[in-house]
């Protein structure tokens, strides 16, 4: 009868201990998906892990932002990516969506900067923005005689003077992209917030404000999914048309194309870097804490990702065009991969 017991305990015991495992037969590779700005930066690191260690390279989707962060979202288990790469910061709505479906203690790394271009091709004119110029001609419904009206402007000149002759035609990513989201906070916001009222609906109302600015036009901007090198190809073939991606594409292309000026400043490593580009904004990855040490080699790839060599001052991400982090940032960053310290909840 003992022995018996002992049997049913053992085997109790065996049962409790395979519960307390994962649910779902671990990947024997990394999976990253999201942002195209970050994807070239994402794969080289996974060119370089492969190399390092001779496991399998991390497989690393281009989904844009907010199709990664959502994928990422879904659900624990090798179903689902480990890793999120984002052009934005995770928004709470989505930290909350990934908390509903058992995602949680997630590991939030800034890796750099980049900075937002509105490219043209190299021969074209010069292009000066302000910030209003690109509200003005760009978002759907603009502040005229005091009311919102459907944008009545069809041409450059239209919007303010100076500007080149030429059509508004705009190509740039779809919604699902963190560059975008970045472009109407950065560039469309903050132009129409040059305008008292804009300002005064804002601070009354939030949420109407961006209801009323954030939409871009449809017959000015042309959405060009998630492959901006498909953008570079468009603007050497359309003369007079612009396109709006991330510095490392204009910085890989400088032979096709050239970059627009935002408020008297024109994008550089040392204007993103210093923040007086008026379209720079911060780059990052997330990183499920359950996954590490479940999924083969995500601790690996993850250390490579903030390690010296990839993303510190002299690293071989910054000849792809990234732009480091300060110094006491990107040590931070490593002590964050050591210590696995998860996010709080965001602010908004």
């Amino acid at each position: 009868m003992k022995r018996f017991l002992s049997a049913v305990s053992a085997g109790l015991l065996l049962t409790a201990g395979l519960g307390a495992a994962p649910a779902y037969a671990a990947r024997d590779f990394v999976w990253a998906a999201g942002s195209s700005t970050v994807f070239p930066f994402a794969t080289r690191v996974s060119e370089q892990f492969a190399r390092k260690t001779g496991n399998r390279a991390p497989k690393v989707e281009s989904l844009g932002t907010g199709g990664g962060i959502k994928l990422f979202c879904s659900g624990v288990g090798d179903s689902y990516p480990d890793i999120a790469i984002a052009s934005r910061q995770m928004k709470r709505s989505e930290f909350d969506a990934c908390a509903s479906k058992g995602v949680k203690d997630i590991i939030e790394l800034k890796i750099g900067f980049d900075g937002i271009v509105i490219a043209v091709d190299k021969r074209a004119p010069d292009y000066a923005f302000s910030t209003s110029a690109l509200y003005l001609g760009l978002a759907a419904r603009v502040l005229r005689y005091g009311q919102y009206q459907a944008n009545p402007y069809k041409a450059w000149p239209e919007v303010g003077a100076g500007l080149p002759k030429g059509r508004i035609q705009v190509y740039g990513p779809p919604p699902s992209s963190g560059t975008r989201d970045a472009f109407v906070e950065l560039a469309i916001e903050a132009g129409a917030l040059r305008y008292p009222a804009n300002k005064a609906l804002k601070d009354k109302d939030e949420k109407r404000f961006k209801e009323m600015v954030n939409p871009l036009r449809k017959d000015g901007w042309i959405d060009s999914g998630e492959n901006d090198n498909a953008i570079v190809q468009t603007l050497t073939k359309t003369p007079g048309a612009l396109g709006v991606f991330g510095w490392s594409f204009l910085e890989e292309n400088m032979d096709k194309v050239k970059g627009a000026s935002v408020n008297g400043v024109k994008p550089s490593l040392a204007s993103i870097s210093d923040g007086s580009y008026p379209l720079a904004r911060s780059l990052f990855i997330y990183v499920k804490k359950s996954n590490v040490g479940v999924t083969k080699g995500l601790r690996e790839y993850v250390t490579e990702f903030v390690s010296d060599a990839a993303t510190g001052r002299g690293g071989y991400l910054k000849d792809r065009g990234l732009i480091p982090l300060p110094a006491s940032q990107h040590e931070a960053n490593k002590a964050a991969v050591r210590t696995l310290t998860p996010m709080a909840r965001p602010a908004a």
